[in-house]
């Protein structure tokens, strides 16, 4: 589930359709929540379903660690791509915004930690990454790692409206990070991929 404080709006015609905040949402807020709405297709299903619905999963789909296509049920699907996003997944189904998100701006990911199947060329942003590849996770999960972890203190302090969606063991285990008594898992944990790497 997307948070609340956000809505669907035309960016541009060379992006399409983004999810921007409504109100400010600030650096540490839970931001979407994998929920019991949230649909998954494993490999299988995928590969006897017609090419139109295959067209749609591929579109509007992201990959977890163990392969299932995760079709989100609301504006979620249409968080677009940015090398330099303001939300970040973490190791339990949530995303964490890592900086303020002002009224107006478009709440987004980095799809190179979304277990995309092949590589794509994203938007320019001026940014050194052109290009999104399956195997950015595992470039890229350290300096996540450490965006996350900067932020991840701030989830006790900030207005959580997602908050009554989280699984009360997982909102335990954010709540033991947070006071030190547990590590924090890496976001590496959601490569889909060898498990060895």
């Amino acid at each position: 589930m997307i948070h609340p404080d956000t809505e669907l709006k035309f960016i541009s015609n060379e992006i399409g359709y983004g999810v921007v905040a409504t109100k400010l949402i600030p650096a540490g807020t839970i931001t979407w929540v994998k929920d019991k709405l949230d649909r998954e297709f494993s490999p299988r299903e995928f590969e006897n379903m017609d090419a139109i619905y295959q067209s749609i999963l591929d579109t509007y789909t992201f990959r977890s660690n163990n392969g299932n296509l995760v079709l989100c049920w609301d504006n979620g699907r249409y968080v677009n791509h940015s090398f330099n996003s303001n939300c970040l997944t973490t190791a339990y189904d949530f995303e964490i915004a890592i900086r303020d998100i002002l009224p107006g701006q478009q709440v987004t990911d980095d799809y190179g930690y979304l277990n995309i199947s092949k590589p794509f060329r994203a938007f320019d942003e001026g940014s050194r990454r052109k290009i999104v590849y399956p195997d950015d996770l595992l470039k890229y999960y350290k300096v996540w790692d450490k965006k996350i972890d900067k932020v991840f203190k701030k989830i006790l302090h900030v207005e959580q409206p997602l908050k009554q969606i989280i699984d009360c063991d997982v909102w335990n285990k954010v709540t033991a990070i947070i006071h030190g008594k547990e590590a924090m898992e890496s976001i590496k944990t959601n490569y889909f991929g060898n498990k060895n790497s």
